[in-house]
């Protein structure tokens, strides 16, 4: 089985969304299935150089390989003419397309190339079908879906769903494609790196670690989270806040959360990292004590996901899609998007130590035995040969 995985972009700058496809092809090689991705050079939206790989030739990878094309004419949208050139030559040396992105032009004009070649094609929206994501440009989403997305959405072989929750609240447009619902994957953190990274940021052994690890962006729940971890303060509970994201679309929002912790009484209690990634993120993850995503609505949540596998309880709002999971495996809390909600659960979690061990541990073995990339390699491949038979 040969598999085209098609995505935008696959820079860490843009987070775990776009990341999965490395998560999930080395997954899909062991399984010997042959995996092509096809991705652009797009480094970051605000004028960051592209990324500095070799460009329009295959490049072997973990069993799978990655052919990257020049992010032009439109460098802010991550489109590619190269791409779609190689995409129309080739399509018919492939079996199946997997689409990541909707409201993407490279994505949009990718399943119009999968349809004229006769290629069956998945999408994955990335929670762009979410209601409240719909707000966002509301009038131009209203006319792409007219011009463009509900043609792409119905011609689908499915539409790829990280969660129960997802499907269900998706808008469809009047499409009645099939629903495929497999989340995604994350990998075990192996080495520790948990004292060095306390040492590093001059948090003692004592004081909790509450970690936010996401991108900054205002669908996050950061305008709850920052006044409730103000009121712990003052309520006299003892953390220390680690801020870890950045917000390469937005930097402006990215600079209104700092100056705002800035101004406020939790600045000495308050590390902002930035970008983590490698050994950081590894040693952010083992050493928190808690982490929390108060998101306004979340398709997944692959930071909630990451952090259970590393054995961090989590407090989540019930917007995030994989609340019901954390809920029923008692991983950890979850709440509304309320100030007075999120203040409760970080106090309850923060006060009982010896819980949030106990659902840390919950969290871990939920994680290892769900989000398993080899064990989400294997549903993927169930559904790329049910559609493939028809």
């Amino acid at each position: 089985m040969r598999i085209l995985q098609i995505v935008p972009s696959i820079s860490l700058i843009y987070g775990g969304p776009s990341q999965m496809v490395l998560g999930l092809a080395p997954a899909l090689a062991k399984e010997n299935v042959k995996v092509t991705i096809l991705t652009t050079d797009s480094n970051g939206d605000n004028g960051q150089q592209p990324l500095d790989i070799p460009l329009n030739r295959p490049i072997q990878q973990d069993g799978y390989e990655i052919i990257y094309f020049r992010c032009a004419p439109f460098r802010r949208y991550k489109f590619s003419l190269d791409l779609l050139k190689w995409l129309k030559n080739h399509a018919g040396e492939f079996d199946l397309a997997h689409i990541h992105a909707l409201f993407s032009p490279i994505s949009s004009a990718a399943a119009t190339v999968c349809r004229e070649k006769k290629l069956p094609y998945i999408l994955r929206p990335l929670g762009t079908l979410d209601p409240a994501d719909l707000q966002k440009k509301k009038q131009l989403k209203k006319l792409y879906v007219e011009l463009i997305e509900r043609q792409n959405l119905a011609g689908a072989a499915a539409i790829h769903f990280t969660s129960e929750q997802e499907a269900k609240i998706s808008a469809r447009f009047g499409v009645n494609t099939k629903d495929l619902v497999i989340p995604l994957g994350v990998k075990p953190t192996q080495p520790n790196y948990q004292s060095v990274i306390r040492s590093q940021l001059g948090i003692a052994e004592d004081i909790s670690l509450v970690l936010f690890m996401s991108r900054i962006d205002p669908k996050k729940g950061l305008n709850l989270l920052i006044p409730a971890l103000e009121k712990l303060l003052a309520d006299n509970h003892k953390f220390h806040f680690v801020l870890a994201g950045t917000n390469p679309q937005d930097p402006d929002y990215e600079k209104k959360i700092q100056t705002q912790i800035e101004n406020s009484p939790l600045r000495s209690h308050t590390t902002i990292t930035g970008f983590v990634s490698g050994k950081l993120k590894t040693g952010l993850l083992q050493a928190a004590d808690l982490f929390v995503l108060p998101s306004y609505y979340e398709n997944f949540g692959i930071a909630v996901a990451e952090a259970m596998v590393a054995g961090i309880p989590v407090v989540i709002s019930d917007q995030v899609h994989i609340c019901q999971e954390v809920s029923d495996s008692e991983s950890g809390w979850v709440g509304k998007t309320e100030v007075s909600a999120l203040f409760e659960l970080l106090q309850q979690a923060l006060q009982n130590p010896t819980e949030c061990q106990r659902r840390g541990k919950n969290a871990q073995k939920y994680a290892l035995e769900n989000f398993s990339w080899d064990a989400i390699a294997r549903q993927m491949i169930q559904a790329y040969q049910q559609i493939l038979k028809k």
